[in-house]
C-alpha cells in the first residue's frame, strides 16, 4: 500500500480504478490494527482496486478536505468522488460489506 502526498492524492483519486484511502497517523494504534486488513484486501483484489494511505500529520489539508475528524477513516473513491466511508477500527467483514461492490468480493468471503 503506497503513501500519498497531497499532489499524489489528487492524481490518484482521478484514476479509472476505485481507490481505497486509509487516513491514518503513526501514533494511532487502531490505524495500525486495520492496516493488515487493508493490505490483505489489496492482495485479494489483484489490481482491480488501488489502495493508499494518507498520513494526516503530514498532509492535514487532504484530511480536512474530506472532513476526516477521527482516525482511522477509510474512504473509497470511484470516478474521483467519495462513495463509501468507514470510521474507526473495524473487522474485515465491515470493509468487505461496505466496499464489496467495488472490490468484487462478497460478504461470504472469509473474514
Amino acid at each position: 500500500m503506497r503513501e500519498l502526498s497531497t499532489e499524489e492524492f489528487d492524481q490518484a483519486v482521478r484514476s479509472e480504478r476505485p481507490l481505497v484511502v486509509d487516513f491514518w497517523a503513526p501514533w494511532c494504534r487502531p490505524c495500525k490494527a486495520i492496516r493488515p486488513i487493508l493490505e490483505e484486501l489489496e492482495r485479494e483484489t489483484e489490481g482491480r482496486v488501488e489502495f493508499a494511505g494518507v498520513d494526516i500529520d503530514n498532509y492535514p489539508e487532504v484530511a480536512a478536505r474530506y472532513d476526516v475528524l477521527s482516525i482511522p477513516t477509510v474512504i473509497l473513491f470511484a470516478n474521483g468522488e467519495p462513495k463509501e466511508t468507514l470510521v474507526g477500527a473495524r473487522p474485515r467483514g465491515h470493509f468487505v460489506k461496505a466496499f464489496g461492490p467495488w472490490l468484487g468480493l462478497s460478504e461470504s468471503d472469509p473474514s
